[in-house]
């Protein structure tokens, strides 16, 4: 015994030394991920300080109020502009194609992970993944050569059935010729945004615990209601996660809203006829050929998309806690 006890110096030292890189290691990696995260705050940070200070020569020079004027008239002498045509189009583009898309990319991800078969499943999965790897300006040129005009009969009619709705009015009888409007642009950004809500949620379906699935089964339940009370329960923050990423998608996207919408700026609920312009579209379209004024002022543009999409983030994540909170509280 006597012969074996010099033999455990070493041991211990050898471990020592291990601890001591293993508790390197992770300082260097805390210092590592810390680093990591202060650069996306500064980025952040630069991203806002530059629109602020750019867009400021614009907003003293303005003479209407930026908040709620329709006009866009920067580069005029003396310049009245505002954002709130801009906004409004932004906005009800966006709703509108989460409307459409929603349905579509939850019925599709359900399909894929409760009723496909193991084969079949996941191939549809990566089908719908492909299209968003198709570019914006492809989506834009599709929807002006081809959706447009094919969208016309459709447009008519329900202007001719559903008329009496404000949202499907024609006042101007314009909806028998193609027509460039926010429910064709609705169209575009919804077929954009079903693949990431479709790929989130059959992530989120794929995460529920089999468990609870054979549980509602094994009771007799049917596959709906296997869905309906064991899978979208457990799985809806998630599922609001991913219907915000598309939201996010939406207000930003450019290029094919640009090609399809019409330099108009006016505030009104009527789907089907031109007349509206987003913020992302007016600063594609009219960058090129604005004056200091008038690019100052489009960044002052840019400066409100980023807080929009800034204040949806926060404002679902906020839903998403406190939601999660209280079901906490609850089961407690």
């Amino acid at each position: 015994m006597t012969r074996s006890e010099p033999s455990a110096v070493p041991a211990a030292v050898s471990g020592g030394r291990r601890r001591h890189r293993g508790a390197a290691g992770d300082s260097v990696f805390h210092v590592a991920v810390w680093a990591a995260a202060c650069f996306v705050l500064a980025v952040l940070a630069a991203i806002i300080i530059f629109l602020a200070w750019r867009a400021v020569p614009a907003l003293r020079a303005d003479t209407a109020n930026f908040w709620t004027t329709t006009r866009w008239l920067p580069d005029n002498t003396p310049p009245a502009f505002g954002v709130a045509a801009l906004a409004f189009g932004t906005f009800l583009s966006a709703a509108l194609a989460l409307v459409i898309a929603v349905p579509v990319a939850l019925g599709t991800a359900l399909f894929a992970t409760e009723y496909a078969s193991p084969r079949v499943g996941p191939w549809l999965g990566y089908l719908v993944d492909l299209l968003a790897a198709v570019p914006s300006v492809v989506y834009g040129l599709w929807g002006l050569y081809w959706l447009v005009p094919h969208l016309t009969p459709v447009q008519h009619g329900l202007a001719r059935t559903l008329g009496f709705i404000p949202l499907f009015s024609d006042p101007r009888g314009v909806t028998a010729q193609p027509s460039r409007s926010i429910f064709a642009v609705s169209l575009i950004l919804a077929v954009m945004i079903i693949p990431i809500i479709a790929a989130v949620s059959r992530e989120i379906f794929l995460q529920v615990e089999p468990g609870l699935r054979e549980a509602a089964l094994g009771i007799g339940a049917t596959r709906w209601d296997m869905i309906r009370l064991a899978v979208l329960p457990v799985s809806r923050f998630g599922l609001f996660g991913a219907v915000m990423l598309g939201l996010g998608r939406a207000l930003g996207e450019t290029i094919a809203v640009a090609l399809v919408l019409g330099s108009s700026f006016s505030i009104d609920f009527h789907l089907l006829v031109p007349g509206k312009n987003t913020i992302a579209a007016n600063i594609a379209t009219q960058f090129a050929e604005a004056g200091p004024t008038g690019r100052s002022a489009l960044i002052a543009s840019g400066l409100v998309l980023f807080g929009m999409t800034i204040v949806t983030a926060l404002l679902a994540r906020f839903i998403i806690r406190r939601s999660g909170a209280q079901e906490r509280s609850a089961i407690v």
